[in-house]
């Protein structure tokens, strides 16, 4: 074990998760369990400890063995020592001291969490067998994490309401892809979740795989609910309109989802799959106690399984999906999205978090329309020309009114080589090179916010005048809160005593409490990154990002330090 380590080796594969379903999360309660599942008693962030993985070479398992991690070593994870702010100056003009520059005030802090992801795991519709008995399986398509994405959320949102005890949020915003394949039971325990109602992971007909209250993943809790005190809001991903975030849903799909066959595709990476009838999908089955996948594999040599139907799962168009966010307890109502917009599927919005403060969050949908043609996978970033137009508009407006600015969309730019299906779509209204040449003229552009890519990376776009250097910005990436290292970022801005602004950004790890659900998911995570070789840029990523600000910003937000109330 390495020396780093500082707390003790936690084990949750076969060994914990069968000791969880002895004591579950009454280990410290006699009698009737806790409405509420508990998470550790204190919240770090990654500047404080991180999650650290045994690198040894492990012997060869499918992520559907889950019974077999501990045996073979897989999913095991201790602390180690945290990970210090990088300083970034890549934007700063040529000559820059920084240890002259102090942080003076601070301005603004929230939080970002994307992709968790929440599934129905026992979905036909879902897309398990790409992850399952094959040579190169996607961790996206099947892992077991999937029984516990909404334990995650869970104790996500209580890591987030001991952090803001302490240091409060001004807003939250979720980057996308808040459900894993566009059903609508899967967004509803995604806001449920935020809101503090009880949640039934179960679909279909009930089941026990542990008989017991709150005692395995199927099991009703309470969640614990996003403070009331901070807003939240939320953006559209490609996994929150189209089936399993690559194509979009056709009346097959619709059907199947709602129904009680096991859907069935060809190879959905090659042209033609999608219409193709040669695989069926599998389901995981919430019976067992480990999710066992079942009805996967070739239709020639599979025989067809029948499951529960539940109307629940039904496809939601955009607009049905932005409409859902009326029906919540937490603020604002809606989340960004408006009535009238839903009419039309337009998911973009922007919104001032701080009435006195010049800052101005523009959330942008760009991802692929429905009705987009000549694409083999909908993965990619794009924008047509209303939302081209309307991001214009947005940006200007912002520029002529001298207030900071922040564009949160799900894709990232200017991140992936031309034709990555992670990438910029080639058909797109606006050319990637030339989207990025049109943020190069507002100066008060500070940073773009995404996730898509499930990576922890940091990417500086210099100005491309050196006489200017306030024209650059930021992209900051976060990872999978579903997928290892389920981390989550809090950004602080701050203006510094030279006039410049700084941009913290932390990962946090949601805090877990032994035995858990969250901490077995934690495990499963791990094993099946380690499983599937997905490789992970930073596991975690934390740094101070400088940016010049214009003349004209640096008095204004000096006015606003003087007289904060104005």
């Amino acid at each position: 074990m390495k020396n780093t380590h500082i707390l003790k080796r936690c084990r949750f594969a076969a060994l914990g998760l069968a000791l969880f379903f002895v004591s579950g999360c009454r280990q410290d309660e006699v009698g009737t369990p806790p409405e509420i599942y508990p998470i550790a008693s204190q919240a770090f962030s990654t500047l404080d400890r991180t999650i650290a993985v045994d690198t040894i070479a492990l012997p060869s398992l499918f992520t559907y063995e889950v019974s077999k991690y501990q045996q073979f070593g897989y999913g095991l994870w201790s602390y180690a020592a945290g990970h210090p702010y990088a300083q970034r100056l890549d934007l700063m003009p040529s000559g820059y001291n920084a240890s002259l520059m102090t942080n003076s005030a601070k301005l603004l802090r929230f939080f970002a969490m994307t992709d968790i992801h929440i599934t129905d795991k026992e979905s036909p519709a879902g897309g398990a067998y790409f992850g399952w008995k094959i040579a190169r399986p996607s961790i996206s398509a099947y892992s077991p994490v999937m029984l516990y994405s909404t334990h995650v959320l869970d104790a996500a949102i209580q890591t987030i309401n001991a952090l803001h005890k302490a240091n409060k949020f001004d807003f939250g915003v979720a980057l996308g892809d808040l459900c894993n394949n566009n059903q609508y039971n899967e967004l509803r325990w995604f806001i449920d979740i935020f809101d503090g109602k009880t949640i039934n992971p179960d679909s279909g007909q009930k089941d026990d795989p542990n008989p017991g209250p709150k005692n395995d993943y199927q099991d009703e809790y309470k969640a614990a609910g996003l403070d009331r005190t901070i807003p939240w809001y939320a953006t559209l991903g490609n996994h929150d309109h189209f089936w399993m975030g690559i194509d979009p849903v056709n009346d097959y799909i619709r059907k199947a989802m709602i129904g009680d066959s096991i859907l069935k595709m060809g190879n959905i990476f090659a042209p033609g799959g999608f219409n193709k009838r040669d695989f069926f999908m599998g389901v995981l089955d919430g019976r067992t106690l480990y999710g066992d996948v079942i009805g996967a594999g070739p239709v020639v040599s599979t025989n067809p399984v029948k499951i529960p139907a539940d109307p629940k799962r039904r496809s939601l168009s955009t607009g049905q999906w932005m409409n859902e966010f009326q029906n919540t307890s937490t603020s604002p109502k809606g989340h960004g999205f408006n009535k009238a917009d839903a009419t039309t599927g337009f998911a973009c919005y922007s919104f001032e978090p701080k009435s006195n403060l010049p800052v101005k969050v523009i959330v942008l949908d760009d991802t692929q329309r429905d009705d987009d043609t000549g694409a083999m996978i909908y993965g990619y970033g794009s924008l047509d020309q209303k939302r081209y137009n309307w991001l214009v508009a947005e940006l200007d407006k912002g520029q002529a009114e001298g207030k900071l600015m922040v564009i949160a969309a799900h894709i990232p730019i200017g991140v992936e080589k031309p034709g990555s299906f992670t990438g910029w779509w080639a058909n797109a209204f606006v050319t990637e090179s030339n989207l990025i040449a049109k943020l190069h003229t507002y100066p008060n552009l500070i940073l773009w916010i995404s996730g898509h890519r499930h990576l922890n990376t940091v990417t500086a776009f210099p100005s491309p005048d050196s006489e200017q250097p306030e024209l650059g910005f930021w992209e900051i990436e976060t990872s999978s809160l579903r997928e290892f290292p389920q981390q989550f970022r809090t950004f602080d801005l701050f203006y510094n005593s030279d006039r410049t602004l700084s941009i913290f950004t932390t990962d946090v790890d949601p805090a877990v409490k032994d035995g858990s659900f969250a901490a077995i998911s934690r495990s499963y995570a791990i094993a099946a990154n380690q499983i599937t070789k997905h490789p992970l840029h930073n596991r975690s990523y934390n740094a101070e990002l400088v940016k010049k600000l214009s003349p004209a910003m640096q008095t204004k937000i000096q006015n606003y330090v003087t007289n904060p109330t104005k």
